[in-house]
């Protein structure tokens, strides 16, 4: 009897090693792994105004203040929904008082001439929220 006890206790502390665990690994993911959710949305006129001009030049076709403006953007970070290469297109938004492209982004995706969806980034490719017109 005493053995099934101690077997019974073993596979406790066990099972709750386990949970432990896995809370741990979701608190994780939740503070440290940011993807891109369809709950994370900024309206346009939420965006700063430098953000709003470079949306409507893509809108336009440009012309585009940077030569890498219409670059495909790789999403080597797995953050934005899979797709196919060539589908992401990223965008410069200018940032006052910087002498280089600063961290923000516009990210377009869609086929040339029909984009579909547009993405923010203020913090170069670390997180993003979909623009919402």
């Amino acid at each position: 009897m005493v053995r099934i006890k101690r077997s019974v206790l073993s596979a406790g502390k066990w099972w709750q090693g386990l949970l432990l665990f896995l809370l741990g690994l979701s608190i994780s993911l939740t503070v440290f792994g940011k993807s891109f959710s369809n709950n994370e949305v900024v309206f346009v006129s939420q965006l700063p105004r430098e953000a709003q001009q470079t949306l409507l030049l893509i809108k336009q076709g440009g012309p585009f203040p940077y030569s890498k403006d219409g670059a495909v953007f790789g999403n080597y970070e797995s953050l934005l929904p899979k797709q196919k290469r060539g589908y992401y297109r990223e965008y410069t938004v200018q940032t006052p008082g910087t002498h280089n492209r600063g961290a923000r982004r516009i990210i377009t995706g869609g086929e040339s001439g029909a984009l579909r969806e547009y993405f923010y980034t203020d913090d170069h490719y670390a997180s993003f929220r979909r623009i919402q017109e």
